[in-house]
């Protein structure tokens, strides 16, 4: 399988005609498919489904197409690692991160370090905790930054300052929203969206106490912008971070008891990383050990 025939792939699956992927590959229209049936035959699968103008991705080229992207992404990484110069520090950082507040501080230690490195360029990936680990753990990324409670035992790691706070976003209009705090007996039977994430899951299962087994919780997500379009449209309440975004129909409420997690930004212990990547990471515990408590 060449890293070649996987380019083709993806550049099929994207414009879902073989013709047209053959004028952007600027090769011929038959050796392009001639390329994708061997690629199908070494599979043992058919990865697309044929029509007479257009072709598109079976559940298995559905599923292939995504190892394929991880691959060639992994191959153009590793690519531009080797291809570092000697004096000059070049390349890219990738960073997966939560919707966290502690983004802001990422972004000033990202900023100082561009001042010096200006040629180092960053890639930042959004999501949620398990999917940033499970992209470092694959060499998708370098490092992430994710709400703790997490298991980061065997990574290094820097500790953010900001303390990312949890409570309730309801309409501005529920009988809800005239209150400070929301305590758990203030939830119970009420329709719920929370994060999806299993540890924090099991920390709300907790702050609710007594009250969790009348819990409704409706929906989950893994990022908040579109549970808050749900909320919008569905009701209820949605349990998240504050973030101190402004939606002009929706008001944040913290809990009571309080709950607020650390953050940390962590990478995998004692793993060859690229120089630049090398560089940035000492850059870190630097700057991170020269901030006054």
């Amino acid at each position: 399988m060449e890293l070649r025939i996987l380019r083709y792939l993806l550049v099929v699956a994207r414009e879902e005609n073989i013709t047209r992927a053959a004028d952007i590959l600027h090769i011929s229209q038959p050796t392009l498919s001639r390329q994708i049936m061997q690629l199908e035959e070494e599979l043992g699968v058919k990865l697309f489904t044929r029509g007479k103008q257009n072709v598109c991705l079976t559940s298995e080229g559905i599923l292939f197409r995504r190892r394929a992207q991880e691959i060639v992404n992994l191959a153009d990484k590793a690519k531009d690692e080797m291809q570092q110069e000697n004096e000059t520090l070049v390349g890219t950082i990738s960073i997966g991160c939560g919707e966290l507040r502690s983004m802001e501080e990422l972004s000033e230690i990202i900023a100082a370090f561009q001042i010096q490195y200006p040629l180092v360029k960053f890639e930042i990936h959004s999501a949620y905790n398990m999917d940033v680990k499970e992209r470092i753990e694959q060499g998708l990324l370098d490092m992430g930054l994710m709400v703790e409670p997490i298991e980061i035992s065997k990574y290094g790691f820097v500790r953010m300052e900001t303390k990312e706070r949890w409570g309730a976003l309801v309409h501005k209009d529920s009988f809800l929203a005239d209150k400070t705090e929301i305590c758990p007996r203030d939830l119970v039977n009420i329709p719920v969206i929370s994060c999806r994430n299993e540890a924090t899951q099991n920390e709300l299962l907790s702050w609710f106490g007594k009250y969790a087994k009348n819990v409704n919780i409706q929906a989950t997500y893994n990022l908040l912008y579109n549970a808050v379009i749900l909320l919008k449209k569905k009701g209820g309440v949605l349990l998240g971070l504050d973030l101190e975004a402004d939606y002009e129909w929706l008001k944040f409420i913290p809990f009571s008891p309080k709950i607020e997690f650390s953050s940390v930004l962590a990478w995998k212990d004692r793993q060859a990383y690229s120089k630049t990547a090398e560089v940035f990471i000492r850059f870190v515990r630097e700057y991170k050990s020269h901030i006054p408590d």
